[in-house]
């Protein structure tokens, strides 16, 4: 429970609760008129509804698999690759997902080459460290991520279908595996894990793994004494080393993904601002999921809804807008303005391998706001794209980098 000042972070995987809603549900129960499934809309949604409405909290923010393909594979190409494609009727049910998350004014975040739970890992550190006492809850299907918890990390884990959830802490782990949380990885790492295809030992099951962490302490101590395990268990064990070395680095959620400073402080500083009403109930009424209309009611609203019956309240005089877009957006919205004759500010910072680019409108109300791959990549996007008359202060060392072909009309530099 959240005391004083305390503020509260809720961190939702997205595809392992889509998921698990998917196949708590009947698909043939939960389809609309036109024939689209909504058993994964709904019973995310649902769990979603239940969540702001129980955990009050602070800021939300869900992570999302890109796909299959993460550093992980390519260290251990079997790594899930016992998994079937997901279902037509789960796939169709995303983008609805990440319009209902749009409406409810709650961020995304997503990286190729890592997991939902690897970004969830970044930003429950990264939280900690701006504010320590900082409450972080994380939602998902996923039991690697007990190795998360701990002082000011709590793991809401689904027990059944949608919405039981077992409220995870450190005491809760020890309770029902007899291991700490930071010794959980070694755990799974020998219990094996035939859902992400990481294989087991031979006769080894949870009881014998769970014991032999209780005697070690650890995996790597466990390995260093291997040779003191008699028996068929201790054959197996020294028989699969190299496996299990392999199992407990797959299994470790790394805390580390690369992200830029400015959307790190976006995600954790920033506060949700509640739904937008109206977006929600249209898009739940497109749907024809009449049962969620009522329980949105006792959200927090955002300004978009709580303003003149549903229309976005426009900005005074002193009121800036920020929305982030994406790399593509910001490129595309520039080609806009010089369709148009329009006037914009640009500022691109960052590196070769991260970057943020701003865009300022003329009247310096409305700002754009977008992390891309690097300034000089950007920049050959945007310019390419468009004719413009550039003038501004040090273009010569921000212009580095451009392509020659690129024609620049550099009217004015200080």
């Amino acid at each position: 429970m959240k005391t004083g000042n305390q503020r509260k972070i809720l961190l939702l995987d997205g595809h392992s609760l889509a998921y698990r809603a998917f196949y708590a549900l009947p698909v043939e129960n939960f389809t609309t008129s036109s024939g689209q499934s909504t058993n994964a809309i709904y019973g995310f949604a649902s769990m979603l509804i239940n969540l702001l409405a129980q955990e009050k909290p602070d800021q939300v923010i869900v992570a999302f698999d890109v796909s299959r393909k993460t550093f992980r594979s390519e260290k251990f190409p079997e790594y899930k690759a016992n998994r079937a494609r997901s279902p037509e009727e789960f796939r169709s049910q995303l983008s609805f997902i990440n319009e209902i998350l749009a409406a409810f004014n709650i961020p995304i975040i997503e990286r190729d080459g890592y997991e939902a739970d690897d970004l969830i890992a970044t930003l429950a550190r990264e939280a900690l460290e701006h504010d320590s006492s900082a409450q972080i809850l994380i939602t998902t299907g996923d039991r690697d991520s007990f190795q998360l918890i701990r002082p000011g990390v709590t793991v809401l884990y689904p027990k059944k279908g949608v919405t039981d959830l077992a409220r995870m802490d450190e005491e809760a782990v020890i309770e029902k595996y007899g291991i700490t949380p930071a010794q959980y990885p070694d755990f799974a790492a020998l219990r094996g894990d035939p859902s992400d295809n990481l294989p087991s030992i031979p006769g080894v099951g949870e009881k014998t793994a769970t014991k032999w962490i209780q005697e070690y302490g650890s995996l790597s101590n466990l390995i260093s004494h291997a040779d003191e395990i008699s028996g068929k268990s201790g054959e197996a064990l020294r028989g699969a080393l190299a496996q299990l070395s392999l199992n407990r680095e797959l299994t470790h959620l790394v805390d580390d993904v690369p992200l830029s400073d400015a959307l790190v402080n976006e995600l954790v500083s920033q506060s949700w601002q509640g739904i937008d009403r109206a977006k929600a109930l249209e898009i739940f009424s497109d749907l024809e999921i009449r049962t969620l209309r009522d329980r949105i009611e006792k959200l927090p609203q955002g300004l978009s809804s709580a303003h003149h019956g549903g229309e976005a309240e426009k900005p005074s005089e002193s009121q800036i807008v920020v929305k982030r877009v994406s790399e593509d957006e910001l490129a595309e919205f520039f080609a806009d303005c010089s369709a148009h004759g329009k006037e914009v500010a640009l500022h691109v910072a960052g590196s070769h391998r991260l970057g943020d680019a701003i865009a300022l409108s003329a009247d310096g109300l409305h700002v754009q706001w977008a992390e891309v791959r690097s300034q000089a990549t950007f920049l050959n996007t945007v310019l390419s794209k468009i004719t413009v008359a550039i003038f501004g202060h040090g273009l010569k060392s921000q212009l580095h980098g451009i392509d020659e072909q690129i024609q620049i009309d550099l009217i004015f530099d200080t």
